[in-house]
C-alpha cells in the first residue's frame, strides 16, 4: 500500500535526477534503492501515512533496522545519504512542508588505522637494500622518496626528471586529478637519486616516452606499480621486518612522523595533497600514547 503510494514520488525523484542533476544510471539506482528500502520497511512494519506524513521517528527505526541487519556504518550513512536527497527534492518540489531527515545524524565512520613503520624500521629496511647494483641504487633512491616526499605509487612511478629541483630542495607531483603540487625533498633522498641518476639512468637506453621519468626498469620503460610493491617487499623482507608493508605505508610514515614532530595538520595536508583536512586527522591518533606519556610525566595533577 505504502510502496505503491511512494513509487509515483520515487518515479519523479528519478526523472530529477536523470535530468536535472545529470548522474550516472550507477548512482541513480543506488539513491533509488535507497528509497525503496525505507518504503518497503514502512510497509513491513505497517505503517500507513501518504509521503507527506514520514517523519523523523520512522527514519530513526528505519536506520535501527538496518543497524541490526549489520550493515555496516558507511553503508548506514550511504542509505541515509540517499534519503535525504529523496526528502530534500521533495520539500524543493513542495510535496512535504518539513524534511524528516534534517535532525537526524549520519553513523560514526570508524576508521581503520594505517600501518605505520617507525623511524628504526625504515632506517632498517633503507640499510638493508645492496648499493653494489643498479636495481639496488634505483630502490634505495625509490624508497628514500617514497619516505621523504610521502608520495602514493603512481606518483612515485610517474615523476618526471624535469620536475625535480634538487637546488631548490623540492619536487613537483602530480597527483590525484591531476593536480600538482611542490613537495620538499630531503637531503638523503636528493643524494641517492643523484647517485642513480648520474651512475646508472644516464647510461642506460631509454625506451621512447620514457625519457623524462625518474625511475626506470632494467629495459627502459616506466616502472609499474607491481614492480614497485615487490621492490618494497623484498627490502622489508631483507630488513626483517615482519609487517604488512606496501608503498604506501611509507606515505602514512611520513605523514604520521611529521605530526608526532610537531608539524601542523595544513602543512601536512598540502605536501600529501588531501582535498580535506579530514583525510589527514586520520594520522592525529598514532601519537596519542606520546600525549599521555607527556601528561602522566610533566602534569601536576596526573
Amino acid at each position: 500500500m505504502l510502496l505503491c503510494n511512494m513509487q509515483k514520488y520515487i518515479v519523479d525523484f528519478r526523472n530529477f535526477l536523470l535530468l536535472e542533476r545529470s548522474m550516472s544510471a550507477h548512482t541513480i539506482d543506488a539513491y533509488i534503492r535507497d528509497v525503496e528500502k525505507l518504503a518497503e520497511f514502512l510497509e513491513m512494519t505497517g505503517v500507513d501515512c501518504a509521503v507527506d506524513e514520514v517523519n523523523e521517528q520512522h527514519l530513526l527505526h528505519f536506520l535501527r533496522y538496518v543497524a541490526e541487519l549489520g550493515m555496516t556504518p558507511s553503508s548506514q550513512s550511504r542509505i541515509l545519504s540517499g534519503n535525504r536527497a529523496f526528502f530534500k527534492f521533495l520539500l524543493n518540489e513542495e510535496i512535504i512542508r518539513e524534511d524528516p531527515t534534517e535532525l537526524i545524524e549520519s553513523p560514526r565512520l570508524s576508521r581503520k588505522l594505517p600501518e605505520v613503520l617507525d623511524y628504526e624500521e625504515i632506517v632498517s629496511i633503507l640499510e638493508g637494500i645492496d648499493h653494489s647494483t643498479a636495481e639496488g641504487t634505483r630502490n634505495r633512491a625509490m624508497i628514500e622518496v617514497l619516505y621523504s616526499c610521502g608520495l602514493r605509487v603512481s606518483e612515485l612511478t610517474g615523476l618526471r626528471i624535469t620536475d625535480c629541483f634538487f637546488d631548490e630542495g623540492f619536487i613537483k607531483v602530480t597527483g590525484k586529478g591531476s593536480k600538482t603540487r611542490l613537495v620538499p625533498i630531503g637531503r638523503d633522498a636528493v643524494r641517492y637519486v643523484t647517485v642513480y641518476m648520474e651512475h646508472y639512468r644516464r647510461l642506460m637506453t631509454v625506451k621512447k616516452g620514457a625519457e623524462d621519468i625518474v625511475f626506470v626498469n632494467r629495459r627502459g620503460g616506466a616502472l609499474s606499480r607491481v614492480m614497485v610493491f615487490l621492490v618494497v617487499k623484498e627490502a622489508c623482507a631483507a630488513a626483517g621486518i615482519a609487517k604488512t608493508v606496501s608503498p604506501h605505508t611509507f606515505r602514512h610514515s611520513f605523514a604520521t612522523h611529521l605530526i608526532e614532530g610537531g608539524a601542523g595538520l595544513r602543512a601536512v595536508q598540502e605536501m600529501l595533497g588531501h582535498e580535506s583536512i579530514t583525510t589527514t586527522e586520520i594520522y592525529t591518533h598514532l601519537d596519542r600514547d606520546y600525549l599521555r606519556q607527556v601528561i602522566t610525566e610533566f602534569h601536576p595533577r596526573a
